[in-house]
Order: C-alpha cells, then sequence, then structure tokens
C-alpha cells in the first residue's frame, strides 16, 4: 500500500507565514527521503492567522524547488471560487517546474459570506453539481489540449513540461463529489477525516457511477485513496495523548472557533482527561475521526480501513501542535508501514 501526507501550513505558536511555510518544506524534503508517495498542500481561506496555506499554486512552485521525486500536489485548489482556465494555467507552470510528478486536486468549499464575496464567489449557483462537472470538464480539457476543433478554446494552450500533463484528482467528503468522480473518471480521494461516516458509500457511488472513457484524463479502472486524521507516536498511550489536540480542535469547531490548535496539555484539560487509545482492531461499523497509535497500531488500522473502502492509497492528515511533534509521528508512522526510503 502507499502513503502520502497533506500538509495545512499551521503556523507555530508566536510564529509567522513565513515559519509555517519552512515548516511545510521540512516536512515535504523529509515525506520524500522516508519514501511517502505524495505531499499535497491545502487551501483554506480566511483563517490566515492560524492557517497560512490559502494558495496551493505559489506553495507548490516553492516545493518544486526544494523537493526532487516526490509527487506534489493540492489537496484541493476550490474550484468554485475560479476560472478553469487559469487554474489548468497554474498547475501547468507546476509541470514546467517539477516535470511528471504534479497532482491536481481538486475539490469544492465556500467560506464565510465576507471570505466569499472577496474571492468574488457566487454563492447562488442554480445547479451546484453540475457546475462542479463542467468546470473539471474544463480545466482537464486545457490540460490535455484536447477541445476539439473549431472550439472557442480549441486554440487556447498553456504551458507544458513534455513528460505529461498533471494528473487530476477531484476530491470531496459526500457521495455527490465520489459520483462526479466516477462520471467524470477521474481517481477520486475521500476526506474521512470530515465525514468518516460517509466514506464506504462514498467509493460505493463512485465504482457505480465510473466510466472510464469520459475525458483525456480518465483512468482505466476507480482508483482512490482514503485521507484519515491520524498521529503515531512510540506507543499507543503516547499517541493518544498526541490525538487530544485532534479530538479538543474538533470540539472547538463545533462551538465556532475554527481552526485554533491547542497544545497537548490544553487539549488533555479542555477534555477533562487523555482520549482513551484507539483500539486495534475497529469495528465493522466504527470508523473515528481521528485515530492514533504506535506504529504497529497504525500500520493494522490503516490496513482495516483502506480495505474497508477498497483503495490502496491512504493519505495522512493530522493536528499537532508541534512541528517536531508531526515529523515524529511521520517518521514512526514510516517506518510501521514498511517504506522504503530514497536513496
Amino acid at each position: 500500500m502507499e502513503y502520502s501526507i497533506v500538509d495545512l501550513s499551521p503556523i507555530p505558536d508566536a510564529g509567522t507565514a513565513t515559519d509555517a511555510y519552512a515548516n511545510t518544506v521540512e516536512a515535504a524534503q523529509q515525506a520524500e527521503r522516508l519514501g511517502y508517495s505524495r505531499f499535497w498542500v491545502a487551501e483554506h481561506h480566511g483563517m490566515a492567522s492560524r492557517l497560512a496555506g490559502t494558495t496551493p499554486e505559489v506553495l507548490l512552485g516553492h516545493l518544486a524547488a526544494e523537493t526532487d521525486a516526490i509527487r506534489i500536489g493540492s489537496g484541493a485548489v476550490l474550484l468554485n471560487h475560479y476560472s478553469p482556465f487559469k487554474v489548468a494555467e497554474s498547475f501547468g507552470v507546476l509541470d514546467g517546474l517539477a516535470p511528471g510528478r504534479v497532482d491536481l486536486g481538486l475539490g469544492r468549499a465556500n467560506g464565510s459570506p465576507a471570505v466569499d464575496r472577496a474571492l468574488g464567489t457566487d454563492r447562488r449557483v442554480e445547479n451546484p453539481d453540475r457546475d462542479h462537472v463542467q468546470k473539471i470538464e474544463a480545466v482537464v480539457n486545457h490540460l490535455y489540449d484536447d477541445y476539439p476543433d473549431g472550439h472557442e478554446y480549441a486554440d487556447v494552450e498553456i504551458p507544458r513540461s513534455g513528460d505529461g500533463p498533471p494528473e487530476p484528482w477531484v476530491l470531496g467528503s459526500s457521495t455527490a463529489s465520489a459520483s462526479i468522480a466516477g462520471e467524470l473518471g477521474l481517481p477520486f480521494c475521500f476526506a474521512a477525516f470530515i465525514r468518516p461516516s460517509f466514506a464506504t458509500h462514498a467509493f460505493e457511488a463512485y465504482r457505480e457511477e465510473f466510466d472510464s472513457s469520459a475525458l483525456a484524463a480518465s483512468v482505466d479502472e476507480p482508483t482512490g485513496m482514503v485521507a484519515v486524521n491520524a498521529v503515531c507516536a512510540p506507543t499507543d498511550e503516547a499517541a493518544a495523548r498526541q490525538r487530544a489536540v485532534a479530538e479538543a480542535s474538533f470540539k472547538r469547531m463545533q462551538r465556532g472557533e475554527i481552526g485554533t490548535t491547542p497544545s497537548v496539555e490544553e487539549a488533555i484539560e479542555e477534555l477533562g482527561g487523555v482520549p482513551e487509545p484507539t483500539p486495534a482492531t475497529l469495528d465493522d461499523d466504527e470508523w473515528p475521526r481521528a485515530i492514533s497509535g504506535s506504529p504497529e497500531t497504525l500500520d493494522g488500522l490503516l490496513s482495516q480501513l483502506a480495505d474497508r473502502v477498497g483503495v490502496d492509497e491512504v493519505m495522512i492528515q493530522h493536528v499537532v501542535a508541534d512541528h517536531d511533534d508531526a515529523l515524529r509521528s511521520h517518521e514512526l508512522l514510516a517506518d510501521g508501514v514498511g517504506l522504503e526510503p530514497r536513496r
């Protein structure tokens, strides 16, 4: 099985966006050394005092220069905010900077009303699903130069490396996004850290709708990845302490405190104690929003969840207060799942 990482560029305590981006670069370089398959960066708006990952296409240009072999990509570009042509141009440039190793993860999400106004986003789209399909199709047609002769965009060009276009993925946390990925025959990544209970149904919808001939970028068979919030430490108990941060952050989000990250000690105090370690074997209907464990425990847990939805790649997302703890988690997990370090 393959393993990958998505990074949100959190602002460290008493730090700045500059510090956050330096941490993201360090994490990408470590992921490359350890043998992870992909390193994606996120797009969040209006929370720049807490999350610096606002503009994947810019940050990826820097990561292209700071890495050599790992695939880099967006997790995700929120396509409802942008022109498909401009997205394709941006990722054509990235392909030129990192030939043959760029992923274009495409998603959608509305921010606050103020953020959407600032982005010029129309929140009153008549059919959001059909609009998303059309925008994805447009991005892919630009990337793959696949508009037919006579089309108004047939002669519109984007930069290219010559090593093949960026690989498009549809990202989502619903069965609707899964069905769109299947309809278009594109790889699909499900964000189980957002809606874990939808994971099985989403992949069922994806496979049911799958059409391998829809677009030039369509893959031959359903290709899936599941993104899981997971943190690793030397023991199950130590990992549960680290997981307290994710648990407390979610409770804060439910109260309307979006994007804040407590320290381990603050999280444990807010929760009223250290969370119980994630059991080594999950019940068939059990899919926690966040999991934790030793390298051996997480190896088994991630295999269980991947098998449940029938995928052979897991993307790791986590909420960890300390950057060194985050790096250590990635290192321990790589060892536990048997990744082969790049030489």
